[in-house]
C-alpha cells in the first residue's frame, strides 16, 4: 500500500477510506461497461481500471489538475469535493459523472441541470465494491444516478438499460 494523501479526503489515507467510510468503496465494473468504453477516469482507485488512462493520486497524478482527453468516466469523491470535478467535466463536455442524484441541491442545479445533457436516474439503490470487489452489505444508502456531458453520452444512457434517461 501506498503512504500517498488523499487530497480531496483531506489528507487521509485512501487505502483505509476516511473518518466518513471506513471502505474505499468502487463503481461496479458492469455500471461501466454498460456505457462502452472510456479514454479517462480521473478519479481512478488500484486495480481497478475502468477507463484506457487511469490517474491515481497514489502515483501522484491529480485528476483535478492534470489535462482530461477523450471520453471522461468519473465516479468523484462524493460530497463538497465533488463539484470541482463536475465543474472540470462540465467544461471538457465529454463525459459520464455517477453521483448522488440529490436533484433539489444547488451543486445538482449548477452542474447538472444547468450544464448537462441528459441524467439516468439507476434503477434501485447501487451496492459499490470495497477493494477486494466484494459488494457491500448494503447499498449506498441514496439513489444514485449517471449524468452524461455530450449527446454521445446521452445516447450511451440510453443504450445501457441501467435505468431511466432524463433529457431537456
Amino acid at each position: 500500500m501506498s503512504d500517498r494523501r488523499n487530497g480531496w479526503l483531506g489528507g487521509e489515507d485512501q487505502n483505509s477510506g476516511s473518518r466518513q467510510r471506513p471502505t474505499r468503496w468502487l463503481t461496479p465494473t458492469p455500471i461501466v461497461q454498460a456505457l462502452g468504453e472510456f479514454d479517462l477516469d480521473p478519479c481512478g482507485a488500484p486495480g481497478h481500471d475502468l477507463a484506457r488512462r487511469t490517474y491515481l493520486l497514489e502515483n501522484g497524478e491529480d485528476g483535478l489538475t492534470l489535462p482530461w482527453t477523450g471520453r471522461v468516466w468519473m465516479n468523484p469523491p462524493y460530497g463538497a469535493e465533488a463539484y470541482p470535478f463536475l465543474e472540470k467535466l462540465a467544461n471538457h463536455g465529454n463525459g459520464v459523472a455517477l453521483i448522488f442524484a440529490r436533484t433539489e441541491t444547488r451543486a445538482f442545479v449548477r452542474y447538472v441541470w444547468e450544464r448537462a445533457d441528459a441524467v439516468l436516474f439507476i434503477a434501485g439503490r447501487l451496492v459499490f465494491w470495497d477493494a477486494d470487489k466484494i459488494p457491500a452489505r448494503a447499498n449506498a444508502g441514496a439513489p444514485s444516478c449517471l449524468v452524461a456531458y455530450g449527446l454521445d453520452n446521452v445516447d450511451a444512457l440510453r443504450r445501457s438499460s441501467l435505468g431511466t434517461v432524463v433529457t431537456w
